[in-house]
């Protein structure tokens, strides 16, 4: 069975990863620093991210796969990342109150082995409900839109904030499955070997 090793530290991705191929994987978080790319649209941004994550991490394996994803909230152009702080959590969920935004996440698998490499992009369409200020604090009280891009988290508490999705589910999560097993699949390796049970 080829190693799997996920370049995340995200909690999310890691259960993700479990739900498809079990606890057949290694986690080493990539040290990329994701630093600014003028001229570089949002899709191609996080697909450059997603690749030198993988690339950080191949460094340090001889063989497997590795597999890393960068994950944005893109609303009217704009991309918006982890609020980092509740203030801006709060403006991040006023702006998005109501309305329809995309989820994109660049994803690549580098096989270390071939030395192939795949990266793809998904994108989801998410509607956030209509949220009152008061809905919005208590929500930024739990402290669970910190960390998460567009501020909120739609396999959390968050998930009562969502009102339609269209698209893949799991990427509006931060792993998006179906391309993910599609990629492994290009790459020679099926979710379904009893290795991955």
């Amino acid at each position: 069975m080829r190693r799997i090793i996920l370049a995340s530290a995200s909690p999310r991705r890691r259960e993700l990863l479990k739900q498809l191929i079990g606890d057949n994987f290694v986690v080493y978080p990539s040290s990329y620093e994701e630093p600014p790319q003028p001229g570089l649209g949002p899709e191609e941004l996080l697909l450059k991210h997603s690749v030198e994550k993988a690339r950080d991490v191949a460094k340090h394996f001889c063989s497997g796969l590795v597999i890393s994803a960068d994950t944005s909230v893109l609303y009217e152009g704009e991309v918006l990342g982890k609020p980092g702080s509740p203030e801006n959590a709060e403006k991040i969920l006023e702006k998005l109150s109501g309305k329809k935004f995309r989820v994109i996440t660049g994803l690549t698998v580098l096989d270390l082995d071939s030395g192939k490499g795949i990266s793809e992009l998904e994108s989801t369409n998410v509607w956030l409900a209509e949220l009152s200020k008061d809905q919005i604090s208590a929500y930024v009280r739990t402290g669970e839109p910190l960390d998460k891009a567009g501020a909120f988290a739609a396999q959390g508490k968050g998930a009562v904030l969502v009102e339609k999705v269209e698209g893949d589910f799991f990427n509006a999560v931060g792993l998006p499955l179906f391309r993910l097993g599609k990629i492994l699949e290009r790459l020679g390796v099926s979710v379904f070997d009893e290795g991955f049970s």
